[in-house]
């Protein structure tokens, strides 16, 4: 058995890994017990893929190709175990190899994930990934995205930078001082690599799964997708550099929109601090939002 000090740990909230827009509308409407009644009667009906599945099936592939459990997912849910038996009933029907999970009741899940040794939790419950994030996790709140990469079992994940690999020190001259002293501070500190961000853990994790693979073998593959341009670019490059860390492919789009990039490297999850960024992504790949850093404080805590 693989031990899960080399383990990649993946956390994921029921919601985010089925469609259960169903029963939370039931939820919603007629509150707790007829949710607990409607999830009874249905048990037995499997639930339909949500926007994470095809990324979670996709990392369990790895564990195939490998020959060893290298990655494994964890289900965190604020259904109860009673509830929840419709979920394993599902994870069993979709031959999903998920074991391990916490049934909550109502209560948020995110004190386990750490207790896990999770490197990334996704939900679509956004207080659950704040909290995460407060506690070290790399976390994203996953957007309701009707595109999923299918095409074959190359993993694709693609990150912004900022805020979401890095620490957000260098958006911050950016929001607080505009962009002319963004790009003079940087190319200031071009040879000072960044703090990391909330992310950095997770993509070292992947970086030592790539590492498993022969040369030009690994189906797993990272991209770096970035507003910045020249020469704010160096900093960046020389931090990854310092890290010890790579990254297959580097997008700086100097303020283009990302969207139709991503669509281009087919990532199956982007993960980006900016809701803006957010939206014009999610219509062409699933993507999570990073509620970290300075984009996502109140106005008047920005300094």
């Amino acid at each position: 058995m693989q031990s899960d000090v080399n383990k990649l740990i993946v956390a994921i909230s029921s919601r985010a890994l089925f469609d259960l827009d169903a029963s939370n509308q039931v939820f919603e409407s007629q509150g707790v017990e007829a949710y607990r009644q409607y999830q009874i009667a249905h048990e037995d009906e499997p639930l339909q893929p949500g926007d994470a599945f095809h990324l979670v099936k996709k990392l369990l592939n790895i564990n195939k190709l490998l020959g060893a459990a290298w990655v494994e997912v964890i289900l965190l849910s604020r259904n109860t175990a009673d509830t929840g038996l419709r979920i394993f009933n599902s994870i069993e029907h979709h031959g999903l190899d998920i074991s391990k999970a916490a049934f909550c009741g109502g209560s948020s899940p995110y004190r386990y994930i750490t207790a896990f040794n999770s490197h990334l939790f996704l939900s679509t419950h956004g207080q659950d990934v704040r909290q995460a994030l407060e506690h070290g996790v790399a976390a994203a709140t996953i957007m309701p995205s009707k595109t999923a990469n299918l095409d074959d079992y190359k993993l694709r994940f693609a990150f912004d930078g900022d805020a979401v690999l890095f620490s957000d020190e260098a958006e911050r001259v950016y929001k607080t001082q505009g962009l002319a002293e963004f790009t003079r501070s940087e190319r200031e500190a071009a040879k000072s690599p960044l703090s990391g961000g909330p992310f950095k853990a997770f993509l070292s994790a992947l970086h030592l799964l790539q590492r498993e693979f022969g040369e030009g073998q690994s189906p797993i593959r990272t991209c770096l997708v970035t507003a910045r341009s020249a020469p704010a670019h160096e900093r960046v490059v020389r931090t990854l550099r310092a890290w010890d860390i790579r990254i297959d492919e580097s997008l700086f789009l100097g303020g283009l929109e990302k969207g139709a990039f991503l669509g281009a490297y087919e990532a199956d999850v982007f993960f980006d601090d900016q809701e803006r960024h957010c939206e014009s992504a999610r219509g062409h790949v699933a993507t999570g939002h990073v509620p970290n850093g300075i984009a996502n404080q109140p106005q008047g805590l920005r300094a």
